[in-house]
């Protein structure tokens, strides 16, 4: 078990993020930083201790999710707000520099980091997400896909976010989040039910309640390209392709390491657009090969 312990920092007047550190305070701080609607408990423990083993790990709540504040329709703000909450957490635990490693929004939220702040990151790892970048992915052989014809999300998960969270008790939550789970899943991996209903029952009691929110979906989220600024970067940057990712499909990946200057594209067997223990040590083999290698 690593050292952990917890810090609330505040990122606005009045809004104070949950924070988590574990692992050694002399190692390397890495920030992991979550999707939309996701405690940061949405990283695995079993991914947190494996980084954790060389790494000062951080991961916290963003805003309307966790033990973070659920105050987005008394606070509004704009989606690129929440990459400057988390160069505050930075900020706010004394950390100068980090690796940062983003899935979904938070691979959004880490590129606008590396963009808008590269001298406070040591190196970026992104999955589960898509370049903020207009330039086009360029194939092998030449020939073009332009980024807004890149494939969109699944059919099926947009079917699922569609429908209307309504509560019918905790047990009907968590089989809600656990069908919601399989299908991002992708099916690359066979699916745990057992193993992301106990997941999902963590972050409820870590949160308090098992209410949900849409903040980030009403959030305005204009501002987030940087298309120059990518191409021009010298961060290091590594992204993790996931051949089964049912939200960003393939060539998303490629197309973001086209696009960020320098950028490694390593693959994660089987995973999708979830967590299962299966790929908690492929990906922490991944981000540790990146961040302790690089000299």
């Amino acid at each position: 078990m690593h050292h952990v312990s917890t810090a609330s920092v505040e990122v606005a007047p009045g809004i104070r993020l949950w924070t988590e550190q574990r692992g050694p305070d002399d190692a390397p701080p890495l920030l992991l930083i979550m999707g939309a609607q996701a405690s940061g408990l949405g990283w695995p423990d079993g991914l947190v201790d494996r980084l954790a083993a060389h790494h000062r790990v951080i991961r916290y709540d963003n805003r309307d999710t966790g033990r973070s504040p659920w105050a987005f329709d008394q606070r509004p703000y704009r989606v690129t707000d929440l990459a400057e909450d988390a160069v505050k957490v930075l900020d706010g635990l004394g950390i100068e520099r980090a690796h940062v490693v983003g899935m979904s929004l938070g691979g959004m939220l880490a590129q606008l980091i590396v963009a808008d702040h590269p001298d406070r990151v040591l190196s970026a790892t992104l999955f589960g997400t898509c370049a903020m970048s207009t330039a086009p992915l360029v194939h092998p052989d030449g020939t073009v896909t332009p980024a807004d014809q890149l494939p969109g999300i699944d059919p099926r998960v947009l079917e699922e976010w569609a429908k209307p969270v309504e509560d019918h008790g905790l047990e009907a939550e968590l089989d809600r989040r656990v069908r919601h789970w399989e299908l991002l899943s992708g099916g690359g991996i066979p699916f745990d039910a057992d193993y992301f209903r106990d997941f999902e029952r963590g972050i409820i009691e870590h949160t308090g309640h098992y209410g949900t929110t849409d903040a980030v979906s009403r959030a305005d989220d204009s501002g987030m390209l940087r298309t120059e600024a990518l191409a021009a970067t010298e961060v290091p940057t590594l992204v993790l392709g996931a051949p089964a990712e049912p939200v960003f499909p393939p060539p998303h990946p490629a197309h973001m390491a086209h696009v960020i200057n320098g950028a490694r594209l390593v693959e994660i067997p089987g995973m999708g657009h979830a967590l299962p223990p299966e790929v908690h040590g492929p990906l922490a083999e991944a981000i540790l090969a990146h961040t302790l290698g690089m000299g």
